[in-house]
């Protein structure tokens, strides 16, 4: 006799033809066979990949913008850029509140895409304006027209806050179409997360090599022309796939910020309650007594009382506290990645960039190096390293994700190491032609110098980046995944806050003892590779830190990671 929702040959449960808890556009239950998987991430993925493009299309480049139309000094265009991306990894969570709270993550792609074309827009009639800064030149100083700088940071920020609303919900919209409950659609999101980041990165690609050439050498304004309508077309490509999409059902009638909130507040109502008596209302709950339980116990006096909260409830509460170590002990792998858009791009402007006689490579074009490496490892680690390791560890990820991301933070310091070392030749190389006092000439050293830096950041953010964003998806309540998208971002809007903040620190200790700046307009002058060696040292303290939390960590699911 069969027994039902058993497969008989196989011993396994059949799933049903719909997906519990998603419905499709027509808000009707998803059909499992006609909605969702890689038909739906397939669209979203390829919105990610123009995202990515428009983007770095602005990111990747605006030190040199800064310095030049905009004529600002090496430390201050560093500075702005760190702000500007920290303030745009840090909006998210502004996104995510909404969208997970509000509009849901459907209509705040939307609503943010059009934000976006909005920014994007604006950024290119402002970019039209003339101005009297033509190349970034440490020799000159000019004042471009009050109103371009205006214009200029106003479409930035809008950007900004256009990409704290699009980041989060894309990428948690995304994983939201592979069902948990189905062992081969689990499996496929895990998979999801790496070719998420295999297409931003090959969107990243694309905007470094072309992008980057068309703004140092054709026009500023058709440089951030182009993204506007790669943006314009990402709208349209989402909009194509709204019949196969998947959509989350809201299970409770309290949003989850709601619920997790009232835990707190009926745990400090409850901060005198005796030990007795809590440990009367975990007994009458049925709270079993093991270490997850008892972590952050003192929340667990918010089962006191008739207004309670429930079981549910508080774990929700403890997951997002779990997070905190891992968040804070990962700050300085952010800092680390902070460098490569702005001192990584300055170095490589110094150096010799020819590759024809007729033809330098842009300085900022050496950021491909990233997402190169990156493109190319994420299959070799998709496809071989992580089957060898799931066949000794029998993990469905081969390896845990803390240990995948304690490996990022591990070749995030060693390229710190190398960049120092790299800096430290340049400068020997500089001061044996004596161009110490030329900053205009270029240093008689290859920019390809530079490359094993890029590459190592590249195959750390494989492991780090993409570690962190399935660990902050997965460790959070289902309902704030987006907030835990966020929350992975965040990390970086802090760290580049951070960033900016040691530079100008450091840049006014210089100025006021009468030394010339670690940062000075003049590379040549400057010293860099002691800036490096302190983020190695920092990055350094950040992984032992990081080991020691990971170990004590206690996954959302025991045994997961």
């Amino acid at each position: 006799m069969a027994i039902a929702g058993v497969d008989n040959e196989a011993g396994t449960p059949l799933l049903s033809k719909t997906v519990d808890g998603s419905v499709d556009y027509r808000n009707e239950p998803a059909v499992r066979s006609s909605s969702g998987g890689w038909r739906s991430a397939g669209f979203i993925i390829g919105v990610e990949v123009a995202e990515r493009f428009a983007y770095y299309g602005i990111s990747s480049n605006l030190i040199m913008y800064l310095t030049g139309p905009l004529g600002q000094s090496t430390a201050a265009a560093a500075s702005n850029v760190n702000a500007w991306y920290g303030t745009a990894s840090l909006l998210p969570l502004l996104g995510a509140f909404v969208a997970d709270s509000f509009l849901g993550r459907f209509r705040t792609i939307l609503a943010a895409s059009a934000l976006y074309v909005l920014g994007l827009g604006l950024l290119t009639l402002s970019a039209m304006i003339p101005s009297d800064c033509k190349v970034a030149n440490p020799l000159t100083s000019c004042s471009p027209p009050r109103f371009q700088v205006i214009a200029f940071f106003g479409a930035l920020y809008l950007v900004a806050l256009a990409q704290g609303g699009h980041k989060p919900c894309v990428q948690a919209f995304g994983a939201d179409q592979f069902d948990e409950k189905d062992p081969e659609e689990c499996k496929a999101k895990s998979s999801f997360f790496n070719w998420w980041y295999f297409g931003m990165c090959f969107g990243t690609l694309v905007t470094l090599w072309v992008l980057n050439y068309i703004q140092d050498n054709l026009s500023w304004a058709l440089g951030f022309g182009i993204p506007c309508v790669a943006m314009v077309l990402a709208l349209v490509v989402f909009l194509l796939g709204t019949s196969t999409y998947r959509f989350s059902i809201q299970r409770e009638s309290r949003s989850a910020f709601a619920r997790i909130g009232n835990v707190y507040v009926a745990a400090f109502k409850n901060w005198s309650v005796s030990a007795s008596v809590v440990a009367d209302a975990e007994e009458s709950l049925g709270l079993i007594s093991h270490s997850r339980s008892q972590q952050f116990s003192y929340l667990n006096k918010a089962l006191v009382g008739t207004n309670g909260c429930s079981l549910d409830e508080l774990e929700e509460a403890k997951s997002v506290l779990r997070l905190a170590p891992i968040w804070l002990t990962c700050l300085v792998y952010a800092v680390v990645f902070a460098q490569s858009p702005t001192f990584f791009t300055k170095q490589g402007a110094t150096m010799e960039r020819s590759i024809t006689p007729s033809y330098k490579i842009s300085p900022a074009t050496l950021q491909s190096f990233i997402s190169l490496s990156i493109v190319i490892f994420i299959p070799v680690y998709d496809r071989v390293l992580i089957p060898i390791a799931r066949s000794f560890t029998h993990k469905p990820g081969g390896i845990t994700v803390l240990q995948r991301i304690g490996t990022g933070i591990f070749l995030s310091f060693l390229a710190m190491v190398i960049a120092a070392l790299v800096e430290m030749k340049r400068l020997k190389t500089a001061a044996d032609y004596g161009l110490i006092d030329s900053p205009d000439v270029t240093v008689p050293m290859s920019v390809w110098w530079l490359v094993p830096q890029y590459v190592l950041f590249g195959i750390s953010d494989v492991f780090a980046m993409v570690g962190l964003q399935e660990f902050f998806y997965d460790q959070v309540p289902s309902e704030l995944r987006s907030v835990g998208l966020a929350l992975y971002l965040s990390i970086f809007g802090i760290g580049s806050f951070l960033s900016s903040f040691m530079i100008s620190v450091i840049d006014k200790a210089m100025s006021r003892s009468g030394q010339v700046s670690w940062f000075a307009n003049n590379l040549n002058q400057a010293h860099l590779d002691y800036f490096y060696w302190l983020l190695a040292c920092f990055s350094f303290i950040g992984l032992a830190s990081y080991l020691y939390f990971a170990k004590a960590y206690i996954s959302k699911r025991l045994n997961s990671l």
